[in-house]
């Protein structure tokens, strides 16, 4: 597998570009983020690569940064998502604000982008969601559900009651609610105020 490219950029187009390493050269395929970073023709880039093996192909993914590959790496992890498209989603946003769309749970950021269905959108962030939670993965900047980011009271209350089949708007308000009248409430004293 061929994890970085690192030589001449001989030709540039928004799609791919061709990187000559040591009389090589090697058709990379690039989103617009990297595209818009890289430089000239015929100055040394370093791009790193998802090398995909087909029946009739390989192909070369390229990345401007070890970042965008790993968020590379996770859409097409998720089932219907092939490598152009998340190569397409990763062009239409800058992967933090994809990040944050999926952290923050924005269904409509998600489906703004070209070839992205409702369902597609729901799938996306229903199996990355807890992935990049879990891995630590938040972006530097507001998120979405801003409160949700720093109270873990709030957001252990409101996983325990959607849990127990409150719709999660209603769960949100109530938790926002007991929280608003007593911030220093632990997690079963809010439960306990929002299933009054």
């Amino acid at each position: 597998m061929i994890a970085y490219l690192d030589g001449v950029l001989s030709y540039k187009e928004p799609t791919y570009v061709i990187i000559d390493v040591h009389g090589v050269g090697y058709a990379v395929h690039i989103s617009l983020q990297t595209y818009s970073t890289l430089p000239g023709g015929g100055d040394r880039v370093k791009l790193f690569t998802h090398h995909l093996f087909r029946e009739d192909a390989q192909i070369l993914y390229g990345f401007a940064v070890a970042d965008e590959k790993a968020l590379f790496l996770d859409l097409i992890g998720v089932s219907g998502v092939g490598p152009n498209t998340a190569l397409g989603m990763l062009s239409a946003m800058q992967p933090a604000d994809l990040r944050l769309a999926i952290l923050g749970e924005n269904v409509r950021a998600v489906q703004a982008i070209k070839g992205i269905g409702a369902k597609t959108a729901q799938r996306i962030i229903l199996e990355l969601r807890d992935k990049m939670k879990k891995s630590g993965v938040v972006p530097d900047g507001p998120t979405y559900r801003q409160q949700g980011a720093i109270n873990p009271v709030r957001e252990e209350a409101l996983a325990a009651l959607v849990a127990l089949g409150f719709p999660k708007p209603t769960a949100e308000k109530s938790v926002d609610d007991a929280l608003k009248d007593d911030p220093a409430l632990s997690v079963e004293d809010v439960i306990r105020r929002a299933l009054r």
